[in-house]
């Protein structure tokens, strides 16, 4: 009897590893390893601005501390919606509908409304919202002279992941369309999005290419997870080094890849390696300009530098910008960090280089 049980554990076992080995798992992606793209610094130890980012971070461990498991998403979104609440901004936010999508608009002082950023907040796709962004809103409407719509989409657990890519695909199609003063189309358009909002980010672009839809003039992704197979080699070989998911998903990264794909395919209700949340197993040509930046010390560094070298052997004009010691998605730390303003001065260059003529410019 004994042995039947353990001969049937066996089989068990062996066909969910196999499941995970011949159905989950992407390809192999080691041939993208190469380093690419520029590099920055700051100098060859963290700054103090930096060393005082990091130790910001421990207020996530406070505002987790005495609460029930079951209440720590709420307890971490009311945490990242005031993180930066006591911020004085230039700019104006308004609450808007996007045909049955919430975002609000962003407008800095002189911003042209027919140049528009469908801005895509981060937060692993279960906390965030327009409000916990606005330093990164805000300052893109600077860069880019134009209105930013910070979309409010769907989150995890409450909703499938499917309704959170749905969101983001009828936000940007309404944008086309309406701005901050009311139906009238778009003349300069542009997405982007940090971590998970860079995973939509690079996941939309692709469908609008595949739908025949009008492509943004240029997209920004600031440390995106590409890779829903977590077979990127910095996820591991990352976690000591990153000092804001280091804490948060150290643990998982101890996981067998054959456990982790199950779990996400679970959760998300998804295959891993479907490139709708995994891009950088998808079709990567004729895409739009893109700007990936990533810090050298974070998990998801290999998602980007996979996803750039993809792109780039697919023909696009994909580029790779990373920055020494910084944290993850680091850019939201502004103006307060140097390596922060110095990347969304690229973000700015990138972004003008990209943007089509003023009307009757030459």
């Amino acid at each position: 009897m004994l042995i039947d049980i353990l001969e049937f554990i066996a089989f068990g076992v062996a066909v969910v590893w196999g499941v995970a080995a011949f159905f989950l798992k992407g390809e192999d992606l080691s041939a993208f390893d190469r380093p690419t793209g520029e590099r920055f610094s700051t100098g060859p130890e963290p700054s103090a601005e930096l060393n005082a980012v990091v130790a910001s971070l421990s207020g996530i461990g406070d505002a987790l501390r005495g609460v029930p498991r079951r209440g720590r998403i709420a307890a971490l979104r009311r945490y990242i919606d005031e993180v930066f609440a006591d911020r004085a901004f230039d700019a104006t936010f308004t609450p808007v509908d996007c045909a049955g999508v919430p975002g609000e608009w962003v407008l800095a002082p002189g911003a042209d409304s027919t140049r528009r950023t469908l801005y895509i907040h981060g937060g692993g796709f279960v906390i965030g919202s327009p409000r916990s962004h606005r330093t990164l809103t805000s300052r893109f409407s600077e860069l880019t002279g134009g209105a930013v719509l910070a979309v409010d989409y769907r989150l995890m657990p409450e909703h499938p992941r499917r309704a959170g890519i749905e969101d983001c695909r009828n936000a940007y199609r309404w944008m086309l369309e309406h701005g901050p003063n009311g139906p009238a189309p778009a003349r300069a358009v542009f997405v982007a999005g940090e971590s998970a909002g860079g995973n939509l980010t690079l996941s939309l672009i692709a469908w609008l290419r595949d739908q025949r839809m009008r492509a943004p003039d240029a997209a920004v992704a600031l440390s995106p997870a590409t890779d829903s197979t977590l077979a990127s080699p910095s996820l591991r070989a990352n976690v000591r080094s990153d000092a804001m998911l280091g804490p948060l998903f150290g643990p998982l990264a101890k996981l067998p890849q054959w456990v982790l794909l199950w779990i996400g395919w679970i959760q998300n209700r998804i295959n891993p390696r479907n490139p709708v949340i995994s891009p950088v197993y998808g079709d990567l040509s004729n895409l739009p300009p893109v700007l990936v930046q990533a810090s050298e010390a974070e998990m998801l560094l290999d998602d980007s530098r996979r996803y750039v070298n993809r792109a780039q052997a697919a023909g696009s004009p994909v580029k790779l910008q990373t920055w020494s010691h910084v944290v993850h998605a680091w850019q939201i730390f502004n103006p307060e960090l140097t390596e922060a303003r110095d990347a969304l001065a690229e973000i700015g260059r990138f972004l003008a280089a990209a943007s089509p003529p003023a009307d009757g410019a030459r």
